[in-house]
C-alpha cells in the first residue's frame, strides 16, 4: 500500500537537506567571500609608501616628483601632505596626482607645523616599507629597488639607506657625504653606542630619509615637535633593529639657502618651525634630547643588562655635550631677562656700562 504524500518523511528530509544546503551555502559565500575580498585588498596594498610633507616647495617640487616617479621599483604609493602652502605647490601636486593614480594629495587648511605634517603621511601609509621624501631632494632611479632588496632579504634590518651626495640649488653635484650609520651589529647596545659615537654633536641625519619598516616606525613617536628629533628617531631605530647602508650614492641631498635649518638658524625659530604653538616659548633642546633618549630606551624590547648599558651610554653622551646643556640654560635665562621689565632695565644698564 503506497504511503500518502503528506506522510512521506523521506520527502521532507530531502526538502530540509536542500534548504540546509542553500542556507549554509549562502553563509559560506558571504563570510568566505568577504574574507577573500579582504585578503585580495590586502594583497593589493603597495609594498612601499612614500610620504612627502611639503610647504611652499614650488621651486624644486617637480624635480623631486619626477625622480620618485622614475624609480625602477614601481610598486609604491606617494602621499603628499601640503602644509597650507601659499605658492604654486598645490597646483603642481594636483597636476601630478591627476596623471598618476599612485599619488595621493592632501592639504591642511592651516599651517600645522613640520612635526604634524611629517607624521601625517605616516598615518595614512599602508605599505610594508616607508620612506620620507623631501620636496627639494632627488633619488637615483634604483634607490627603492636596492633598499627593498636589502629589507626583503634581511629581516633583522629595520632601516636601509644609500650613500649620500650633496647637490646645490642647480642640481650640480658638490661632494659625497659620509653618513657613517651602517650599524649591522646584532647587539642593540653596540648599535646604540656606535650611533652616539657618530653623533656626539648635532649633525646631518640623511639616513632618516631611508627606507624603513613601517611597523617599526609606528612603534616610535616618529618626528617630535623639537629640533633634531630625527636624530632621536634614528637612535631608537638602532635599538629596534639594524641600520644598513647601500654602498651606492643614490640619494641626492640638496643644499640651498631655503633649507629649514638656514631659514630657521636659532633653536627657538626651529622649534616654531616644528610646532607653531612653541613660538616665543623657551627651548631646552639638549635637555629634551636627553629625555627622549631615555624614553626610547624604556620603549625598546631590551634585556635588563642591555637597557642599563644603554643608560650609561646616554650618560656618556650627556658628558660629551655638557657645554650644550649649559648653553641651553644660559639662553633660557637671557630670554627670560628680555621678557621681563627688570631684565630689560638690567640689559640696558649693562650696555651703558660696557659702552655699547
Amino acid at each position: 500500500m503506497p504511503i500518502p504524500y503528506y506522510l512521506n518523511l523521506n520527502r521532507y528530509g530531502y526538502i530540509a537537506g536542500k534548504l540546509r544546503f542553500i542556507v549554509w551555502g549562502a553563509v559560506d559565500w558571504v563570510f568566505f567571500g568577504f574574507q577573500y575580498n579582504l585578503n585580495m585588498a590586502r594583497n593589493m596594498d603597495p609594498i612601499v609608501s612614500i610620504g612627502m610633507p611639503v610647504y611652499n616647495g614650488e621651486r624644486y617640487l617637480e624635480g623631486a616628483l619626477e625622480s620618485l616617479l622614475s624609480q625602477s621599483f614601481t610598486d609604491f604609493e606617494l602621499i603628499i601632505s601640503d602644509n597650507d602652502s601659499t605658492d604654486n605647490t598645490g597646483a603642481i601636486c594636483k597636476r601630478y596626482a591627476a596623471g598618476d593614480e599612485r599619488i595621493k594629495y592632501q592639504r591642511f587648511d592651516t599651517n600645522v607645523g613640520a612635526t604634524r605634517n611629517y607624521n601625517h603621511v605616516v598615518d595614512g601609509a599602508v605599505g610594508k616599507y616607508f620612506k620620507w621624501a623631501a620636496h627639494d631632494d632627488l633619488c637615483e632611479p634604483t634607490y627603492l629597488q636596492r633598499c627593498v632588496e636589502v629589507l626583503d632579504n634581511n629581516p633583522g634590518v629595520g632601516l636601509c639607506y644609500p650613500k649620500t651626495t650633496i647637490i646645490n640649488e642647480n642640481g650640480e653635484r658638490v661632494r659625497d657625504f659620509d653618513d657613517g650609520l651602517d650599524l649591522s651589529m646584532d647587539d642593540p647596545y653596540w648599535r646604540y653606542r656606535c650611533f652616539h659615537r657618530r653623533f656626539r654633536a648635532p649633525g646631518e641625519c640623511n639616513a632618516v630619509f631611508g627606507l624603513m619598516r613601517t611597523e617599526l616606525l609606528k612603534l616610535t613617536p616618529r618626528i617630535g615637535n623639537y629640533p633634531a628629533s630625527d636624530k632621536v628617531l634614528l637612535a631608537e631605530f638602532a635599538l629596534l633593529g639594524k641600520l644598513c647602508e647601500v654602498p651606492e650614492n643614490l640619494f641626492l641631498r640638496r643644499d640651498h639657502e631655503e633649507t629649514s635649518i638656514r631659514a630657521n638658524p636659532g633653536y627657538a625659530d626651529r622649534a616654531a618651525w616644528f610646532d607653531p604653538n612653541k613660538r616665543h616659548k623657551l627651548v631646552f633642546s639638549s635637555w629634551r634630547w636627553l629625555l627622549e633618549y631615555i624614553r626610547a630606551i624604556n620603549r625598546a624590547p631590551l634585556s635588563l643588562r642591555t637597557r642599563w648599558r644603554c643608560y650609561l651610554e646616554t650618560l656618556n653622551w650627556s658628558i660629551w655635550n655638557r657645554r650644550h646643556f649649559r648653553q641651553d640654560l644660559v639662553e633660557a635665562l637671557r630670554e627670560l631677562l628680555k621678557r621681563s621689565a627688570m631684565g630689560r632695565f638690567l640689559v640696558k644698564c649693562l650696555k651703558k656700562v660696557l659702552g655699547r
